[in-house]
């Protein structure tokens, strides 16, 4: 595999893109137009709307998830939290911060909102939203699947279970159960955030396996067979698997979601690892999970390299996956908000790929040029060397032992310096990865890159990557605190798109070979880098009557459908995914989840838009 070094090289030497783009789109409806989405002209393919209900208190960026119940009568939108959710509380129904709208979609043309569940104060609901027909000993009835995460100081985390038998007298069960360990040991009276959730049942029991934001064994799985008295049974960290793939500087791996069925008589987890790839697990005892095995991300990027036209390496990004019905492909969606990625060049001929600072825009960061000199960690009480003239100096400093910030702030007290480049310490989730750094202050514009940019940087040899990922973040980089090294001449942004589709068949041994990968293609065009929307793709869902159908929520990109296509059905390798439908409002549209369900022998498409609320489709 190439390092990120000579992969970023060759684009940086086939593409030269200005970071400029059309007007943002400032129509009608309800987005507004503060920064414009794509617009459509309605339905076409395989989607027709069949009716849609906005929420009461609808604003930019409200709703999130939506869930079904087994009988396709109540969906349920997930509310992400409004403005003013970390503020103080109003009280009242209409003021919330975070909860779930009940919407009745017994008449699918005329859904009508008919209830609320409170989250408490601060407390988001998000991605883990799920409703299941319970059957154990202890509970019968449907149970909806709650995550929480906090958007303020009260705020309240774990899972939460609630009885919506009868949906308009929902009956809490559990609430805000959770882990409570970091690292093993107890981190404070609350239980940790969680992401997302999923429950299934087994046997007469049942388990749910939740996200845990707070720590590196983020595979919670709990037995919830008596859903009042949840029990966490185990808790893993795949990468102990070796899921992620360092040599391409994807280390940021941790779990973001996941899916539970049975197939062939055994239980499958499908969890999507971010920058880990997609991962299976045997979990027909839960609380001893088999590694079955798990995808790579391909050394270049499939869509930058067939669309494009040149060579990046990707991005990572696993957002979300499913079986198809026939249970013989995966369909998983990769979720990217960044079209552009950095390139430093320096007068000594390097070519490093780079992010930029929370608080710094990309044409900030394009501004970038200056000598660069090492000053080491710049922790509080460090000494940080004055540069050796008034101007034209970035500072280059060593990530690790304190918060980006008091490096930062020490950096700033010190004087002089234009600029920060932070390099990547060691440790087996940093060396080669390029990660957006968060701190206060916007005085000064932030890059990050990774260590062996750093090292390069400084003309210094010795780099190693298996050594740095088996290190820690309290090894010192070899370069003396003070050391001049090489001009940044620029900091170029190149094109690389949004996020995508990918197809994995399934092997009879599990097994996940990717086929082909998918993207809108305004995903892949400059012209609509801003001022359109996010154009990520965000979730799938597969058709439960066709083995060949799936819908995708693409933010301002709209509903799509995609239809995989097979030149020899007996060969996966000749398959490919199709669009064959969709809906985007002329209006546009900010579609985050989507979820399926039959009625009358029939497919149902629901999609949870950010700024409006529910959205009703069917397979015509």
């Amino acid at each position: 595999m190439r390092s990120s070094r000579f992969v970023l090289a060759a684009a940086a030497a086939a593409v030269s893109i200005a970071l400029t783009a059309p007007a943002a789109y400032a129509g009608p409806g309800q987005h507004g137009g503060d920064e414009g989405h794509l617009i459509g002209t309605g339905e076409w393919g395989k989607v027709e709307l069949v009716g849609q209900v906005t929420v009461h208190d609808a604003e930019e960026g409200l709703i999130a998830d939506v869930a079904v119940d087994p009988d396709g009568d109540y969906a349920y939108l997930a509310r992400w939290g409004g403005s003013d959710c970390a503020g103080p509380e109003t009280g009242g129904q209409g003021s919330p911060d975070g909860g779930v709208y009940v919407i009745d979609i017994s008449d699918l043309e005329n859904p009508v909102e008919v209830g609320f569940i409170a989250t408490h104060q601060d407390t988001l609901v998000g991605e883990g939203m799920q409703v299941v027909r319970f059957d154990t000993a202890d509970f019968t009835g449907d149970v909806l699947v709650i995550n929480h995460e906090q958007c303020g100081k009260n705020g309240k985390a774990g899972v939460s279970l609630w009885d919506v038998t009868d949906p308009l007298k929902p009956k809490k069960l559990s609430e805000h159960f959770g882990d409570i360990t970091i690292d093993a040991a107890r981190a404070t009276p609350d239980v940790n955030q969680t992401h997302s959730a999923f429950l299934w049942q087994a046997d007469g029991r049942a388990y749910l396996v939740a996200t845990d934001d707070e720590e590196a064994s983020d595979v919670d799985i709990f037995d919830v067979t008596n859903p009042k008295k949840p029990v966490l049974i185990g808790e893993f960290d795949l990468n102990e698997f070796g899921v992620s793939q360092p040599a391409l500087g994807l280390t940021d791996s941790f779990l973001h979601d996941m899916v539970v069925k049975e197939i062939d008589g055994t239980f499958y987890m499908l969890l999507s690892y971010w920058d880990g790839g997609y991962v299976l697990l045997d979990v027909d005892d839960p609380a001893n999970p088999v590694f079955v095995g798990d995808s790579d991300f391909a050394p270049v990027d499939p869509e930058v390299l067939a669309v494009l036209g040149y060579e990046l390496i990707p991005e990572g990004n696993a957002h979300q996956a499913e079986f198809t019905m026939d249970n013989q492909f995966v369909i998983g969606t990769d979720e990217d908000f960044d079209a552009y990625r950095l390139v430093v060049n320096t007068d000594g001929g390097g070519v490093y790929n780079a992010r930029a600072g929370e608080l710094t825009t990309i044409e900030e960061a394009q501004e970038v040029t200056g000598t660069t000199v090492f000053v080491g960690k710049a922790c509080p009480g460090d000494t940080v060397p004055a540069p050796p003239a008034e101007d034209g100096y970035i500072a280059v400093v060593e990530r690790g032992e304190c918060f980006f910030e008091e490096k930062i702030q020490t950096v700033l007290a010190a004087g002089g310096y234009d600029a920060v480049i932070i390099m990547n310490r060691e440790g087996a989730d940093a060396c080669n990865a390029a990660t957006v750094p968060s701190y206060d202050t916007d005085a000064i514009p932030v890059i990050f890159v990774g260590r062996e940019a750093g090292y390069g940087l400084f003309d210094t040899a010795g780099f190693d990557i298996d050594a740095c990922l088996q290190g820690n973040e309290t090894v010192d980089a070899p370069i003396s605190v003070g050391t001049v090294g090489d001009v940044v001449t620029d900091v170029g942004a190149v094109f690389d798109g949004w996020g995508y589709v990918h197809l994995f068949s399934v092997g009879d041994d599990m097994s996940l070979t990717e086929v082909d990968t998918f993207v809108i293609p305004e995903a892949m065009d400059p012209a609509f880098a801003e001022g359109y929307g996010d154009l990520s793709v965000h979730e799938v869902a597969t058709d439960p009557l066709d083995s060949s159908l799936a819908y995708l929520s693409y933010y301002s990109g709209g509903l799509r459908a995609v239809q995989i296509q097979c030149t020899n059905p007996a060969d996966p390798m000749t398959c490919e995914l199709v669009e064959v439908g969709g809906y985007l409002d002329p209006d546009g549209n900010n579609f985050w989840g989507v979820e399926t369900f039959v009625r009358d022998g029939r497919t149902y498409i629901l999609a949870s838009d950010r700024d409006s609320g529910l959205w009703i489709f069917v397979d015509p």
